[in-house]
């Protein structure tokens, strides 16, 4: 079969050269320096990820098997965690903000192609975790999609539309299941109340 213009486009690399040397330099970096790093040293894989363009807080706490595709196009506000092996394909903008959980395994993908066309251009629609939200064990988050404040996707979960905020979602795709009740903060409470005291022992 002869080439056509079609196919030379579909695999034609969109990156320039300096955006193809940053992946390769990350690339390296993050087998090294940002893997081989103990456990707690979450301020140092931050500097790490800022000295690559990232905005990340130096009070998150990302693990050291995370693994990032472009950080570039990463920010993560103060307070949030990661598990092990949470994947952020950063090809487009990855916004997380602040106390957000991302659990073992997690996939945040900002990219994907047009299946319209024969070339499959590279799309690169941004995701959003808002705050205070949390993406269970295994949970993926589509390209373009916006996780509300405070909503959860429970564990293997396939968010493809906007998750509404303060709602639970599971499945694939993931559908409202429940409301999430309002968060508690130690002696301040939002609507959840505090368990009661324990009982005292007979004198």
């Amino acid at each position: 079969m002869k080439p056509t213009p079609a196919n030379a486009a579909r695999h034609q690399s969109p990156y320039s050269f300096r955006a193809k040397a940053g992946r390769m330099l990350w690339s390296v970096v993050e087998v090294t320096l940002f893997r081989m790093t103990w456990p707690t040293w979450y301020r140092y894989r931050a500097f790490l990820l800022r000295c690559f363009g990232a905005d990340v807080s130096p009070a998150s706490r990302i693990r050291r098997t995370c693994r990032f595709m472009c950080p570039w196009n990463l920010s993560v506000g103060a307070g949030t965690a990661t598990g092990e092996n949470v994947y952020f394909y950063c090809l487009g903008e990855v916004r997380v903000g602040a106390r957000v959980t991302l659990s073992h395994d997690a996939v945040l993908c900002a990219g994907s192609h047009d299946y319209r066309t024969i070339e499959m251009p590279l799309l690169r629609p941004p995701v959003a975790v808002q705050d205070d939200a949390w993406v269970a064990f295994g949970g993926f988050v589509g390209p373009g999609v916006t996780v509300g404040a405070g909503a959860i996707l429970a564990a293997r979960g396939v968010a493809v539309r906007d998750l509404e905020p303060w709602g639970i979602y599971g499945g694939n795709p993931a559908k409202r299941i429940a409301d999430r009740p309002p968060l508690s903060t130690g002696s301040e409470t939002t609507g959840v109340p505090e368990p009661p005291d324990p009982p005292t022992a007979p004198a």
